[in-house]
């Protein structure tokens, strides 16, 4: 390289090792990271961590430091995991530390971990050994053969995910005729409509829906969507940020936005009697969701997510193509999406109806075909 090729800052600017990171740079990739991770992620991961510190300190009387041996993993794993005992379902958690998590507000009930948390648990402290640079306990092969066992356990002796109850369209209808011309009617329609039409939006997803991206159409609007838990990156060339908002839900949205007066920010925002503040939480969405279904009169266990597992299941019953859904709803596995697409589909499935001869009359039903055999012809290639 050419001397005169070189910046001439040496002597202006201080000079860093290539060989190390600055601090100012690790502060910088620090604040990077926490940016763009969403919010409800950093408060999970920030919930596991804690109850890891809470009970390493309860178990072992120090402070937890990284890395964590993989004996402590797998003492996490039999603390936490129920198995069957001569007498019953058995756990290693001692009872007084099992108190004093909860008391301590680290615990919400006595007793082992449901799966999808003691997954998640053990996946956070993964992550962060990942994020340290230094060896990960989570990812020997005693640990991972241990979780997939109880994973396996847990299967067998029934327990399943909780979900949400759906709301497909019969549920939205019976809940949208609680909503009367009122502001706080308004909005609440609008926002049921918005959140199911637009694919199922995730309750962050309409708590954080600006006007700005909101585009009024022929048919009704066009709503941008900029970013997703599948997508925070924002949109690529083959993703469908635009949700199409037509008919009944077009027509809820612009009856609240003419009632609110609304011409930028926050989509649904906060009342109070006839004022308007500023936009809603996640929260405050799911809160919604449970009041109309509640008003309804509707049984089940119902919140933000029961729109978005609904819209599936709904589009199924409809004879909708999956993919068409998906570029809906923003899933990215087809797996994950599968099971709200069966349950709308379920009874549709015409393997199901082998038995009914369309044919055949009510004596012949059950009656066995006889069918001369023939030699087999071969197989062409």
């Amino acid at each position: 390289m050419k001397k005169h090729d070189l910046l001439p800052l040496a002597n202006a600017l201080p000079m860093l090792d290539p060989a190390t990171l600055d601090a100012r740079a690790a502060d910088a990739v620090r604040e990077l990271l926490a940016e763009a991770v969403a919010a409800n992620t950093t408060r999970s991961y920030a919930s596991a961590l804690r109850y890891w510190a809470a009970w390493f300190t309860g178990r072992y009387g120090q402070t937890l430091v990284l890395p964590l041996s993989e004996a402590v993993v797998v003492q996490f794993l039999v603390d936490h995991t129920a198995r069957r005992g001569k007498h019953g379902l058995v756990w290693e958690l001692p009872p007084a530390l099992d108190a004093a998590l909860i008391a301590g507000g680290f615990k919400q009930k006595t007793g082992p971990f449901k799966l999808a948390t003691l997954t998640h648990r053990v996946a956070v402290l993964s992550k962060a050994h990942q994020l340290r640079r230094v060896t990960n306990p989570c990812a020997s092969p005693s640990v991972r053969h241990l979780l997939a066992r109880a994973r396996r356990a847990a299967t067998k002796r029934g327990e399943r995910p909780t979900k949400k109850t759906a709301i497909t369209r019969q549920e939205l209808e019976t809940m949208l005729a609680t909503c009367d011309d009122s502001l706080e009617g308004r909005r609440d329609r609008a926002l049921l409509c918005f959140a199911f039409a637009s694919g199922g939006r995730r309750r962050s997803e309409v708590a954080a829906a600006d006007l700005a991206d909101l585009k009024g159409i022929d048919q009704g609007y066009v709503y941008h969507l900029p970013c997703s838990k599948t997508r925070q990156a924002g949109p690529t060339a083959t993703d469908t940020p635009d949700k199409p908002l037509l008919g009944n839900a077009a027509i809820a949205l612009r009856a609240w936005l003419d009632a609110s007066g609304l011409t930028e920010g926050a989509i649904f925002r906060r009342l109070w009697k006839q004022r308007i503040g500023g936009s809603l939480s996640p929260a405050a969405v799911g809160a919604i969701v449970q009041r109309r279904a509640a008003l309804a009169g509707l049984t089940g266990d119902f919140g933000g997510h029961s729109l978005r597992s609904g819209f599936v299941t709904e589009g199924a019953r409809q004879g909708v193509a999956l993919p068409a859904l998906m570029a809906m709803t923003e899933h990215r596995s087809v797996s994950s999406v599968m099971g709200y697409f069966h349950a709308g589909s379920a009874d549709q499935n015409p393997a199901a109806r082998l038995m009914d001869a369309p044919d055949a009359d009510e004596g012949s039903v059950g009656r066995p075909t006889v069918v001369a055999c023939e030699e087999p012809e071969k197989i062409r290639c």
